[in-house]
């Protein structure tokens, strides 16, 4: 049998197309395996990007073969177009979505590197609070961007998608009206979002009373921030709320906090006892962080006095604790050693009542003697 009867005409337009995808996948294969080599000797050289590297792993196995893919219709057979044409719109369209993916993924790994090395689990966590909040508000703004983008580029390989993109561009001045009032709520939040990273009213972990409640700043992302209540309900706050209200931060330079408990007592219960003790109760806490301990008198009526017990702890955490038990300690103390002293109301016996009249009613006369 000769041959060339049997060995494909290297001369047909098909048979060149069919090489060409063959030697790229082949070359795609080889370009993978020599950057996952590479990429490996990376890793162990520099621990902080294994993660990263992971992470991009998987979009890099299928960008290298689309690229390849996409270089090999150059070889594609001009007849017929329109299936040609079709495959490789889809093989771009599959190369705009891997590079999409790839940008997002790198973007994952960079937010959760920084937050690895940067644990918010310390005591003194300040500027790691710092860098978590700005990496991760930054990261989300940057995925969604990415992600937008990502669609545009899609969508504009369409035809349709471009020809009315220049109809719109003819009345691009209602229309972008139109367009931003409905996008104020999101713009506002992406570019609320920017303005909480660089200038950082609230951090991650940060101690904040919105809304009357208390409660840390438990995740912020690209338009809304989660707060954890104390009594672990969530609330969630849009971005712009803290850029346009009001709002208390207990931990924006430190997370020190004073704290104070309000006693009512008797005015003739002794102080300089009471404060002996309150320094023996801080002293054998564990929450107190040693910078004050102080008792005074704040108020005072016509039945007692007012005493405030300010107490100084690391943490907003710590804090509450601590007056809770300095509160129990003193009313402990007091109870046990001046029990005389304690809030009450009082009265005085009446030993010798005069009737106002004879025609005193036998009812009064009977409460009258009861009292006595």
């Amino acid at each position: 049998m000769n041959p060339s009867e049997w060995m494909p005409d290297l001369a047909h337009p098909w048979t060149r197309f069919a090489l060409a995808v063959v030697v790229a996948l082949v070359v795609a294969g080889l370009l993978r395996r020599v950057v996952l080599a590479f990429l490996r000797r990376f890793a162990l050289r520099h621990p902080r990007g294994a993660s990263m590297i992971a992470r991009a792993n998987a979009p890099m196995e299928a960008i290298v073969p689309l690229t390849m893919l996409l270089l090999a219709f150059r070889a594609a057979p001009d007849e017929p177009a329109r299936l040609i044409g079709a495959l490789e719109h889809m093989v771009g369209l599959s190369l705009i979505v891997a590079c999409t993916w790839f940008a997002v993924r790198c973007i994952g790994a960079l937010d959760a590197m920084v937050s690895r090395f940067n644990p918010i689990d310390l005591e003194d966590n300040l500027r790691a609070r710092r860098v978590q909040t700005q990496v991760r508000v930054l990261s989300r703004t940057a995925m969604v961007v990415i992600v937008v983008l990502g669609m545009g580029v899609a969508l504009m390989t369409f035809p349709s998608v471009r020809q009315f993109g220049a109809s719109l561009l003819a009345s691009a001045g209602l229309a972008g009206l139109a367009v931003g009032l409905a996008a104020k709520p999101v713009l506002g939040n992406l570019i609320a979002g920017i303005q909480i990273a660089l200038t950082q009213p609230i951090r991650i972990d940060d101690v904040v009373i919105v809304e009357n409640e208390w409660g840390r700043v438990e995740e912020i992302t690209s338009t809304y921030v989660v707060v954890s209540i104390w009594d672990e309900r969530r609330m969630i706050v849009p971005l712009q709320y803290f850029i346009e209200n009001p709002f208390q931060n207990w931990t924006r330079t430190n997370s020190r906090i004073l704290g104070s408990a309000m006693l009512w007592f008797d005015y003739g219960l002794p102080l300089d006892p009471l404060r002996a003790e309150l320094t023996r109760l801080c002293k054998a806490a564990p929450e107190w962080d040693g910078r004050v301990c102080v008792l005074q008198v704040v108020d005072t009526n016509d039945k007692a006095m007012q005493l405030r017990a300010l107490v100084s702890s690391s943490n907003s955490g710590k804090s509450w604790d601590l007056r809770c038990k300095v509160r129990e300690g003193l009313i402990d103390y007091v109870r046990r050693e001046f029990p005389d002293f304690l809030p009450r109301v009082r009265g005085e016996m009446v030993s010798d009542v005069r009737m106002a009249d004879a025609d005193t009613p036998a009812l009064g006369r009977r409460m009258t003697s009861t009292r006595r």
